[in-house]
């Protein structure tokens, strides 16, 4: 009964109309009237006959109604607001700043609940009246922009229906250039598209577009320019936006050959002060850092070895007890390392490395176990000297705790065989290749 007395309250045309609409929008905040609302027979065609009214401040209060209508997380009332969407479209080139902010956000919402609403969008235009929104000036619009591109792209068609949409777009351009100026323009929307970014990059596989835009030098030189900020004093809220920006860049440098195009040293120096500095209050960022110096030092001789002259390997061994993953991570890390040969396995050597790793065979975890072993199988294969080194330090102990342990035996017994051999004798390692 409430609820149909504010929707005649809104359709009766007496002067407090506004007032009418203002008691609706209280109303809306709740769930369950929500629902009864767009059951009224006419409630949406009213509410969008105000929408599109020609007094302002009725526009305004009608677009505050819908948007609260566009917060349920019920699929039929999105579904509901399906008539409006053409408009919500239409007046994103609106003439207040606060309707076209309304607007958006109200349609970021829509689109997150309803599969309905996203395929009447698409045809209706909606890529690029935001590739026309992004090149607005105004901060908050930029960021309503970049929340309904993110909700875009989080769908479950983005891949095949979304994300070609976008790439054959302006708005590649202009989001690199939006997270890439994020110090000097603005915070919010700079998060807003690094994650619209990482959606797109980690949803498809061929990101010819944006590695021809730059992304990889950009995103390098951003984490460049991040990096010298943070000792001085770092921005509220700086790592929401470190956190895509290292995403990006790992996932682009996981799925294409791009050799040569980040080979800059002073990327590691910057990612190891970014731990530095998160390492305590977000610890979170440490696994991100990890994840692309992984994906650096992969397959790439040059990262490596300035990994070792830039003296930053005391500093990732300092990793290794930070987590269950920083452990695996890092001993991954160190396995790109010590497979590019014996000088790089003495130089990890150097390090007292052994000792170090001792007491990881003693966790419980198969997989930084695994990785351990991978790690020992490498130094002692290029310098058989470390496996007596081993020995000395009690490691035949503590890999014969593994002979039982189904996924790690075999890597077990193949490395108490490398350490078992006497001195001179014909080299175990072939033997033992094949069960790594």
């Amino acid at each position: 009964g409430q609820v149909l007395e504010l929707l005649r309250g809104v359709q009766r045309g007496s002067e407090d109309r506004k007032q009418s609409l203002g008691h609706l929008r209280w109303a809306l905040q709740n769930e369950e009237t929500q629902q009864k609302f767009v059951r009224l027979d006419g409630s949406i065609r009213t509410l969008t006959g105000l929408f599109t009214s020609s007094l302002a401040d009725l526009q305004l209060e009608a677009a505050r109604c819908l948007h609260e209508l566009s917060h349920s997380s019920v699929p039929t009332v999105a579904e509901a607001c399906l008539p409006v969407t053409s408009y919500l479209l239409t007046y994103l080139s609106g003439h207040s700043l606060e309707f076209t902010e309304l607007c958006l956000y109200t349609l970021g919402n829509l689109v997150v609940e309803s599969e309905a609403v996203r395929k009447q969008l698409l045809p209706q235009g909606i890529i690029p009246v935001l590739a026309s929104c992004i090149q607005s000036p105004h901060e908050a619009v930029l960021e309503g922009v970049g929340y309904v591109l993110s909700q875009l792209l989080q769908a479950k068609e983005a891949p095949t229906e979304i994300i070609p949409l976008v790439l054959d777009s302006v708005l590649p351009q202009h989001m690199l250039r939006l997270v890439c100026s994020g110090l000097k323009a603005g915070m919010g929307a700079a998060v807003e598209f690094a994650w619209c970014l990482h959606y797109i990059i980690c949803r498809h596989e061929d990101n010819v577009v944006l590695l021809a835009l730059g992304a990889v030098p950009s995103l390098t030189s951003l984490l460049l320019d991040l990096a010298s900020e943070i000792p001085q004093d770092t921005p509220e809220g700086l790592e929401l936006l470190v956190c895509p920006v290292l995403r990006c860049l790992s996932n682009l440098l996981a799925q294409t050959d791009c050799q040569g195009q980040g080979q800059d040293g002073r990327l590691l120096i910057a990612l190891f002060l970014i731990l530095q500095c998160f390492l305590q209050q977000h610890s979170f960022l440490v696994q991100e850092c990890l994840w692309l110096l992984n994906n650096l030092t992969a397959d790439d001789p040059f990262f490596c070895s300035a990994l070792l002259s830039l003296d930053l390997l005391p500093a990732l061994l300092q990793l290794l007890t930070c987590s269950q993953m920083a452990t695996v991570l890092v001993l991954t890390v160190l396995c790109n390392i010590a497979e590019k040969g014996p000088c790089q396995c003495q130089q990890l050597l150097c390090q007292p490395l052994l000792p170090r790793l001792l007491p990881l065979l003693a966790l419980p975890h198969p997989e930084a176990v695994g990785q351990c072993l991978e790690l020992l199988h490498l130094l002692f294969l290029h310098c058989p000297e470390a496996a007596a080194d081993f020995t000395m330090h009690g490691g035949p102990q503590a890999l014969e705790q593994h002979q039982s342990t189904p996924e790690l035996q075999e890597r077990a017994q193949a490395l108490l065989h490398m350490v078992r051999q006497p001195p001179g004798a014909p080299s175990a390692c072939q033997a033992t290749l094949a069960a790594f």
